[in-house]
């Protein structure tokens, strides 16, 4: 019988632990965890079959390990199961947010024959730990592969293991990952921490301060409501590289705040014009056949039900959601409803119901 062991039984470890049963349902899941209590709660959850306090303690028994912590203790593990005695064959994995330090990390142990693919899931949850984890939160979200030297039958034995996820593989260079990563999310977190920050500072003394923030700055800085920890030590991995990111943009702020101070009217427009142009480029009709997401953004009137009519009517027509945003909503004014579906057709689908019902379709990515 298949052994599966995973390090870690956060939402990401748990989450994949639950897909792995719908897939392989006769596979053994071991989990790892130093906290008793998430480990307790995986086993009569019925999420792991065994739990160990130690990876020393089942390593040898794994026929695949998924290491599914911070990526500094992603390191640590790869260093000491690269000392241990495991499987002939075995497979390791893991699911960290940098990967050049991960494939540094993973050396010592591809040099003793062992496989090991570098993997980071891209989709996460406001909440955490082994109780938030949930087999679907995975659907649609890219998956990046870094294989390395790594033979194609193991990454093939790797999604066909983890097949009930229903990612969108990605298989990159660790160098390509961290660069994509580092300025798709690692830079906007920081930047959207320090706008909640310095709004913070700035409306101290206000009366109503950020009881007011609604709109655009709500959808900006979002993602600062992410896990404070798991930021700190992701910069901590990936800061060369964010550190480069961070000047070139205070280095666009300066511009534009010189243009404010001398008047330069042609300036500011240019810094509009060219970032309205890139972000209405972004999709695949214009970027290419990238896997992705199709949306539909469609005005909404603020009024009761209206949410609700929009998803009854893509339920009775049987088309399934990927994701909902409402990305505004003020009294008296229509909202703009961002919709995300799985593929075209669901999309075009979704487009001919909502239109026949008099929505207004504002626009399609």
């Amino acid at each position: 019988m298949t052994t599966i062991l995973i390090k870690g039984l956060g939402l990401i470890g748990s989450s994949l632990a639950q897909a792995i049963r719908q897939a392989e349902p006769a596979v053994t899941v071991v989990g790892v965890d130093t906290d008793q209590a998430s480990l307790s709660y995986a086993e009569q959850r019925g999420i792991v079959d065994q739990t160990a306090p130690a990876l020393a303690e089942v390593a040898g028994q794994a026929d695949v390990i998924i290491l599914a912590t911070p990526v500094s203790v992603i390191c640590a593990d790869l260093a000491q199961l690269a000392a241990l005695p495991l499987k002939a064959g075995v497979l390791v994995t893991d699911v960290g947010s940098t990967k050049q330090a991960v494939m540094r990390a993973a050396k010592p142990l591809q040099s003793k024959g062992v496989a090991f693919i570098g993997g980071h899931p891209m989709a996460g949850s406001h909440k955490s730990g082994v109780t938030a984890g949930k087999p679907d939160l995975f659907e649609n979200a890219f998956y990046f592969l870094i294989p390395g030297l790594t033979a194609d039958s193991a990454v093939t034995s790797l999604q066909k293991l983890l097949r009930a996820t229903r990612v969108k593989w990605l298989t990159v260079t660790a160098t390509q990952h961290d660069r994509i990563v580092g300025q798709l999310s690692h830079l906007p977190h920081v930047v959207a921490a320090a706008l909640v920050n310095q709004t913070q500072a700035a409306l101290a003394d206000s009366p109503l301060g950020l009881r007011l923030a609604a709109g655009g700055f709500k959808s900006i800085t979002r993602i600062a409501s992410s896990d404070p920890t798991m930021w700190t030590a992701i910069l901590r991995t990936n800061g060369e590289l964010v550190t480069h990111r961070l000047q070139a943009y205070i280095d666009e702020l300066t511009r534009v705040k010189r243009a404010i101070a001398v008047g330069d009217t042609a300036n500011l427009k240019d810094f509009f014009d060219r970032a309205k142009l890139t972000r209405d480029q972004l999709g695949p009709e214009q970027l290419g056949s990238l896997p992705n997401f199709y949306d539909l953004f469609l005005n909404v009137p603020d009024r009761v039900g209206a949410l609700a009519d929009v998803t009854h009517r893509l339920a009775a027509a049987q088309i399934s959601l990927v994701n909902i945003h409402i990305l505004e909503i003020r009294e008296d004014i229509d909202g703009v409803l961002q919709l995300t579906f799985g593929n075209a057709a669901a999309q075009a689908q979704a487009a001919r119901v909502l239109e026949t019902a008099g929505y207004q379709i504002v626009r399609r990515n």
